[in-house]
Parts: C-alpha cells; sequence; structure tokens
C-alpha cells in the first residue's frame, strides 16, 4: 500500500537556493517538490525543510556507556540515550566513533567495542533506534593492541569510517609539550618523574607502531572500500602522507597549511561544529572559523556536543561572508553524505530518502521541531 505525507508551506534548502513550497514523500522517498502556498498537508508556517543532518564523527556514545571514570552503562540502555539525543538534534544519519587501541586515556578492553556494535545493531534489528547508525572506527595507530581489537571489525559490513590517529606527544594535536603537559600532567597530577616516564613510553611507541599499524589498517580499508580519514594532520608531510593511504577526510587539521593543502588534494576538510559556536578550538588549536573564511572548510562534526550540528551553519551563514545557509547546510549534509560515498541522503531531491528536518530558528539557537527518516516520524 503506497503511502504519501505532504509537507507545505516551509522554506525548503536545497543545495543552491531556499524555495518556499512543499515537498511530497511517498513509501520513504521525497517524490515531488513544489514551489507556493498549499492548503494540503502538514503546514510548516514558513520554517525552514532541511536533509535530516549526517554526522560523521561523535564521541558521544562513550559518554553514555562509560559517564564516570570505570563505570559502565548498561550498552542498549546507553546507545538508545544516545540515539534520542542525536535524533533529536536533526541528525538522522550517525557514524557512532568506536576506539580502537589504547592511548593516554586508557581506552576498553578486547571485545568491549565489538560488544557494542553488536548491541547497536541489534537495537536496529528490534526497532529501538530512530537514526541510522553506522560505524567509525577510531584507530590509535601508535598502540600496540590496535590491530587486535580492529580485526574484531575487518568483515562488518557497518563499519563505512576508518580513522587513523597517533596521539602521541609530538605528534600532529601535540606538537607542543605545553598542550600535552595541561592535558596529561596536570589532569592527572603526575609529577615531574612520572610524567617523564609517561611521555618516553608513548613516544616509543608512536615510532614503533605508528607506520606499520597505517600500512596495515589503510589496506584492508581499501581491499573493502571503507573511507579512510586523517586525523590532526600539522604539516605538509602529514598532507602527502594521507594523500598517500587514499585518505578522502581530513579530520581536524591543527593548522591552516595543513587544511589549505588536504582542501587541495581533494579531502574533505572536517572541524567540529563546537568550534564554530564557541569561535575557537578547546585544545588551543585553528578556529574553524578561520578555515571558513578561507574556504577551506567543507564538513562540520557534533564531536562532543550533538546539537551544535544544527546551531553551526545558521552562525556561519550569519557571520561568515560568502556562506550562504544552503552552502552552510550542505556541510552536515551533502557534503558528509558524499564523503562517505552514500549517495542516496544528504540532500532535498528526488528520489532520494526522505530524511527530513522541521527547523523553526526566528533568531539565536535553532528549534528542531519535527523529524522524518526514510518518511516516517521519529521525533
Amino acid at each position: 500500500m503506497t503511502k504519501e505525507t505532504v509537507l507545505s508551506n516551509a522554506r525548503i534548502v536545497l543545495e543552491d537556493k531556499i524555495v518556499e513550497g512543499s515537498v511530497l514523500i511517498r513509501d520513504g522517498r521525497i517524490a515531488g517538490i513544489s514551489e507556493g502556498k498549499s492548503a494540503i498537508g502538514e503546514d510548516f508556517e514558513g520554517d525552514y525543510l532541511i536533509p535530516g543532518l549526517v554526522e560523521l564523527h561523535t564521541d558521544h556514545l562513550e559518554a553514555h556507556y562509560s559517564p564516570r571514570p570505570g563505570v559502565r552503562w548498561n550498552k542498549t540502555a546507553a546507545i538508545q540515550a544516545h540515539d534520542a539525543q542525536i535524533v533529536t538534534s536533526g541528525i538522522t544519519t550517525v557514524f557512532d566513533c568506536l576506539r580502537m587501541g589504547s592511548d593516554e586515556d586508557g581506552g576498553f578492553e578486547k571485545g568491549e567495542m565489538r560488544d557494542m556494535a553488536d548491541a547497536i545493531q541489534a537495537a536496529q534489528r528490534e526497532d529501538r533506534l530512530r537514526a541510522d547508525h553506522l560505524i567509525h572506527l577510531r584507530c590509535e595507530v601508535s598502540s600496540d593492541n590496535v590491530l587486535d581489537h580492529f580485526q574484531d571489525f575487518e568483515k562488518d559490513p557497518y563499519v563505512r569510517l576508518v580513522s587513523l590517529m597517533d596521539h602521541a606527544p609530538g605528534q600532529r594535536q601535540f606538537q607542543t609539550m605545553d598542550q600535552y603537559i595541561f592535558y596529561y600532567q596536570k589532569k592527572r597530577g603526575l609529577s615531574d618523574e612520572a610524567f617523564a616516564r609517561f611521555v618516553a613510553k608513548r613516544q616509543e611507541e608512536s615510532a614503533k607502531y605508528a607506520t606499520p599499524h597505517r600500512d596495515a589498517i589503510s589496506k584492508v580499508c581499501a581491499e573493502r572500500g571503507i573511507t579512510i580519514a586523517s586525523h590532526d594532520d600539522a604539516t605538509l608531510a602529514h598532507v602527502d602522507e594521507a594523500v598517500a593511504y587514499g585518505v578522502r577526510l581530513a579530520e581536524f587539521p591543527t593548522s591552516i597549511d595543513a587544511a589549505k593543502a588536504s582542501h587541495g588534494a581533494g579531502m574533505s576538510v572536517l572541524m567540529g561544529a563546537p568550534n564554530i559556536v564557541r569561535g575557537k578550538s578547546h585544545s588551543g588549536n585553528i578556529a574553524a572559523r578561520d578555515l571558513a573564511n578561507l574556504g577551506v572548510l567543507d564538513v562540520l562534526s557534533s564531536d562532543y556536543v550533538p546539537l551544535s550540528l544544527l546551531h553551526a551553519p545558521f552562525i556561519l551563514a550569519d557571520e561568515v561572508e560568502g556562506i550562504s545557509l544552503p552552502q552552510a547546510i550542505a556541510m552536515v549534509t551533502a557534503t558528509p553524505a558524499k564523503t562517505v560515498s552514500l549517495d542516496d541522503r544528504g540532500r532535498i531531491a528526488e528520489g532520494l530518502r526522505a530524511d527530513l528536518v522541521r527547523v523553526r530558528r526566528d533568531h539565536g539557537v535553532p528549534v528542531t521541531r519535527s523529524v522524518w527518516r526514510e518518511g516516517r516520524r521519529v521525533a
């Protein structure tokens, strides 16, 4: 039986313009777009209609699963809580980040993230979740156990994105010891002697493991068609390395030169939406607005604040000359979808999935009014 829904009198954010009109949804797909006022269907009263947001990098699930040091919450309950906040922020496709390998912040036991992935997939089968959940493996290549963890996912079709990370001191995000001391000595209360041992250990691990682990993981990704992301690239040499590995997504570059080079090489440059909302990086690196002004910002990620993914595009459209609202919305919809080869979503166009969000925004923080995933109202 054919099921139709009409969303009328909306400001429809298309790829290159905003039109006032209606959208017809039929059997979970966008079946038509028409301009002008209508007395048929759900009246949006001039609210925006945008594509469902596509989130490529969020650590938010970890906060629900491990809400306090040493605490592990019920996995299904944690996933449902995460999903609820994701969807009400307008996100209809989310790549849940699962950590592979131990790093400075510790990590999870072997098999723990595999169990989390199994719980996500079971929750989807049981219709517990409202967003479409896929998996992003965050691989700490300087860790001695990253390949052991990664092997748990070598046949998982839900893995669509893998990032290659090295958080050792002197690498990428932590090129200066000032930042590293703040993050890992002061926060942990380590003595100078204990901190020196900690730094030496992590640097030795990076020197020993980073390159062979990058080689091994990127080889598997190439064979399986999984999108590879670089992480915290700081130098032109880092970008050259990313190109050699076939990287398509440059996550959180820490210098303007690296961002420009990544964008110029055809990679999508991703920065945090919280960086846009706050006007600066929480770790003292470059401001995402600077990259927007230079025309080298392609994708936004909510990272650790889900609602920021909806809020940040409106700020960019308001405050950055040369960025229209359709262009800003594309950074959280069409471009991330294209980067990971999800060609059936991210735009309001006939034939695509009816992943849609009704947004009211007169000023300030936008409000999510309704959310549809494949034509089904989920919020």
